[in-house]
């Protein structure tokens, strides 16, 4: 792989179910207030859906995007429950999480669905970041890359149009919320597969996030890998100070 590092940067917050308006107001003033600290990455935070409008209203005309969680595959209809891409569109996201590991874990959600996620996300004009990663039993058995084939193959199949408008996440389940990190070598072997594969689909630019317990100490070790084009950070994006420091890494 070519190891010059052409692709902009890209970090996003997942606030996962955290939140309150009080001390959404403060993060959120922190992170605009302090933004151009990052300037040379492409920043965003992804809140729950109840806290839409005020990340709208408290990041609008900043350097800091916002998006959700998760999307209907769905456009409208009798679907209790459900968020559809138009109404994300609507509060002014421009990204969202699709098929996130504990959306796959907790809610059953197939290599197919989250593939229909992506689709109904890209229509509404919408970027999808899709998650992909394995557990520890699938990753002690060497099993890696072909989990992550399996996970990518609808998406993949999508088409290299579609595909080159999605962004791709890397989060070992086993490195969410543990402390526990692959390294650098470990994680851009993934993300140099990975690539591979978009390379034979023509779209060897998309870019490739890493999540996993990514903090401030470890970013920037991270992103010296030449096909780790950012990262997806769990619950240090809830602190200003360190998200943004992640972002400078």
């Amino acid at each position: 792989m070519n190891t010059e590092h052409t692709r902009r940067r890209l970090v996003i917050g997942n606030w996962k179910m955290h939140g309150q308006r009080a001390a959404n107001a403060s993060l959120l003033d922190g992170l605009r207030a302090n933004a151009s600290a990052a300037s040379a990455c492409d920043l965003a935070v992804c809140v729950p859906f109840p806290y839409l409008d005020q990340a709208r209203a408290g990041l609008q005309g900043g350097s800091i995007a916002w998006g959700a969680q998760d999307v209907s595959k769905h456009e409208q209809g009798a679907f209790t429950g459900e968020v559809s891409a138009a109404m994300l569109a609507d509060f002014g996201c421009q990204w969202v999480l699709v098929g996130h590991s504990e959306r796959r874990t907790l809610h059953g959600e197939t290599d197919l669905l989250v593939a229909e996620k992506a689709t109904a996300a890209l229509a509404a004009g919408l970027t999808p970041v899709v998650c992909v990663g394995e557990t520890l039993a699938e990753q002690e058995a060497g099993k890696t890359q072909e989990v992550i084939a399996r996970q990518l193959a609808p998406v993949l199949a999508l088409g290299a149009e579609q595909v080159g408008r999605v962004v791709l996440a890397y989060e070992p389940v086993w490195a969410i919320g543990t402390g526990r990190t692959a390294t650098p070598e470990q994680a851009q072997a993934v993300h140099a597969g990975i690539r591979s594969q978009l390379a034979a689909l023509g779209v060897p630019e998309v870019r490739i996030l890493y999540g996993g317990s990514v903090k401030a100490s470890n970013a920037a070790s991270l992103f010296a890998m030449s096909d780790i084009d950012g990262a997806l950070v769990g619950g240090a994006s809830l602190v200003a100070e360190e998200f943004l420091r992640i972002a400078a890494a």
